[in-house]
């Protein structure tokens, strides 16, 4: 079995990763792709302006979880000299996980049981902020997840190793000020070989690392089942 298919068939019900008080009747797709000309209408540096943008979205739906972003092409990446180059094929603008969008200080949940393998603030602009990622080792399967722009009291009390139980809250939604200069978000993304990365790895592909990434990186919706 390839681990995409294991991945799909672990839980036949969505894994939440977020708020387990919530339903998944209050999320929402949202299209932040290059190509959604509303977002042409605010400052892509500002994270206030997104934060404003995003709840404006929100609200206008009645929901209060905003999600997508799997292989989206993304130009608010520009906005920091963290994802670009002079070349355009090596500037990273394309996403390889999914973003829940929701208010700052809502619950992370570990996705599955494991242990902590590392954690780290990632402070460029632009960046993660802190991250967790946990180690899983399943059916002899094993794989990383990885929680980024949290708020720093998610990695406060952390260990290496540290056992994690599906479904514990393992953090919080971090602000704007702490999480990489982001409207309030969760970032996941499953890691199929995680290198020798410690409390990072990329989140953000060049159209030339493309087709690595997509194999190591595979979408979280195959255990979020949101679409």
């Amino acid at each position: 079995m390839d681990f995409k298919t294991f991945l799909f068939e672990w839980s036949p019900n969505p894994i939440k990763v977020i708020a387990p008080a919530l339903d998944f009747s209050a999320y929402v797709f949202m299209d932040l792709s290059k190509d959604n000309s509303a977002l042409q209408r605010f400052d892509h540096s500002s994270s206030e302006a997104w934060t404003h943008y995003i709840n404006g979205y929100l609200q206008s739906r009645n929901k209060s979880i905003a999600y997508g972003g799997y292989l989206e092409v993304r130009s608010l990446y520009t906005r920091s000299d963290h994802f670009s180059t002079k070349s355009a094929s090596d500037s990273r603008n394309i996403h390889l996980g999914v973003d829940l969008w929701c208010a700052a200080e809502t619950p992370v949940l570990a996705a599955f049981e494991g242990v902590v393998h590392s954690f780290q603030d990632n402070t460029n602009y632009g960046d993660y902020g802190p991250t967790i990622i946990l180690k899983h080792c399943i059916e002899t399967v094993e794989f990383y997840t990885l929680y980024g722009h949290l708020n720093r009291s998610s990695i406060k009390t952390l260990h290496k190793n540290d056992q994690i139980s599906k479904g514990q809250v393992i953090g919080w939604i971090g602000r704007s000020e702490v999480n990489g200069d982001y409207a309030p978000h969760l970032h996941f993304q499953i890691i199929k070989n995680i290198e020798s990365y410690e409390g990072d790895y990329p989140g953000v592909s060049s159209q030339n690392d493309l087709a690595f990434y997509r194999a190591n990186c595979p979408d979280p919706n195959l255990i979020l089942k949101l679409y």
